[in-house]
């Protein structure tokens, strides 16, 4: 099937040069990164995880919300959702990658990574993060790939392969839950500590995660000669609206909890974020555009007319991903390190070189995606021909 990746339109070979341009420009500022040290990132003594653990946050989520569509399609039988399941299990390989790359750029030294396999520590969450992510990465590579095997020779899956997918139901969202447990598990960081915080990490994901996908299956039917399905992409959206709705609803939990016990290092990271503390917050702007903007989506994905019109749909899907992003990608990070435990502010700002190296990394990412879109969808084509 990997044949099919080669050949294509000049569309799809301009795409891959265009992201494969920005994956170089991305590793030959890290290569710089390696010479002179984490020196040209923002972070600092006070903020030591940045914009780096920023996306991996966010692109976990990302993965995870495969099982969005495994879940229905094999445990439910739900067939429909056989058009577009590869598709999300090809798509959490890639969020997947990007997460391994990012923690590989975080650490400063490729070897560091190492470390975790010389020195296994059960205790440590980052060590468990490492088994699930990889594990995660390997079930969805081989379950899609041989699924879409099968499917291409039209005969059943190998029944080795039944475990596995099943396998993969419960091993996603333990990978977002053991990245939550990264953060809830620090007693100092106020933002961070509550019990909710892995909750929120999966409504948050299964609102972004499928509304990622249904854009690319609304650019999937566009560029190419197999149709995702209307109906898919409808059940996708209510899954959206839900998790959404649930994602907003928790948000104002954590609200009334930090405001109305009234712990004053609870209540400074909400200020800092939304008011702005000690005369700093270059991020009150983004997040007020945050939660009123996911606010609003979720309002919009509520009603029939907005949800089943696809144009609209693809709008509404584009604000949820850009104000989930907002909250995983630039605040969660910044309000947990922000003000700092003597209630200090030091902020944190992602430098250049750090903005064009984590551009490297979703390059990269959405190179690997295209390329296995490239085989699922050629697959498609010749099936349905």
């Amino acid at each position: 099937m990997l044949e099919n990746a080669f050949v294509g339109t000049r569309r799809y070979f301009t795409l891959l040069a265009v992201l494969a341009t920005l994956s170089a420009v991305g590793f030959l500022v890290y290569l710089k990164q390696l010479s002179f040290g984490l020196g040209i990132t923002g972070m600092s003594r006070d903020v030591s995880w940045g914009f780096y653990i920023a996306q991996f946050t966010y692109l976990v989520g990302v993965a995870a919300s495969a099982v969005m569509v495994v879940l229905p399609y094999y445990l439910h039988d739900y067939k429909a959702f056989g058009r577009v399941t590869i598709l999300g299990e090809f798509l959490a390989v890639a969020a997947v990658t990007m997460c391994l790359l990012f923690i590989i750029v975080d650490l400063g030294r490729p070897d560091r990574l190492f470390n975790v396999l010389k020195y296994p520590t059960p205790n440590s969450v980052l060590f468990w993060d490492m088994i699930v992510l990889n594990g995660y990465l390997f079930l969805n590579l081989v379950c899609g790939w041989f699924v879409l095997e099968a499917e291409r020779n039209q005969v059943p899956p190998p029944k080795w392969l039944k475990p596995l997918i099943l396998l993969s139901i419960p091993w996603a969202p333990s990978i977002h839950t053991v990245t939550a447990f990264l953060y809830a598990g620090l007693p100092g960081r106020g933002y961070w500590l509550t019990a909710i915080m892995a909750p929120r990490f999966l409504s948050s994901a299964f609102a972004a995660g499928p509304a990622l996908l249904i854009l690319l299956a609304l650019l999937v039917r566009r560029y190419t000669k197999f149709d995702p399905g209307r109906e898919q992409i409808q059940t996708l959206a209510k899954i959206v609206t839900y998790a959404i709705l649930v994602n907003v609803f928790f948000f104002f939990c954590e609200v009334f909890t930090v405001f109305y016990s009234r712990i004053p290092e609870h209540m400074d990271h909400f200020y800092y974020l939304f008011y702005g503390l000690q005369g700093k917050g270059w991020l009150v702007p983004w997040m007020w555009f945050s939660i009123v903007g996911m606010c609003i989506a979720a309002l919009l994905m509520v009603s029939p007319k907005i949800r089943q019109n696809e144009t609209t749909l693809a709008l509404t899907c584009g604000l949820i991903i850009i104000t989930t992003y907002i909250d995983k990608g630039l605040g969660l990070i910044s309000g947990g390190f922000v003000p700092n435990p003597l209630h200090q502010v030091n902020e944190y700002v992602p430098t250049v070189p750090e903005i064009i190296i984590t551009l490297g990394v979703w390059a990269t990412g959405f190179l690997i995606l295209t390329i296995l879109y490239k085989v699922a969808v050629s697959v498609k084509e010749e099936i349905r021909a």
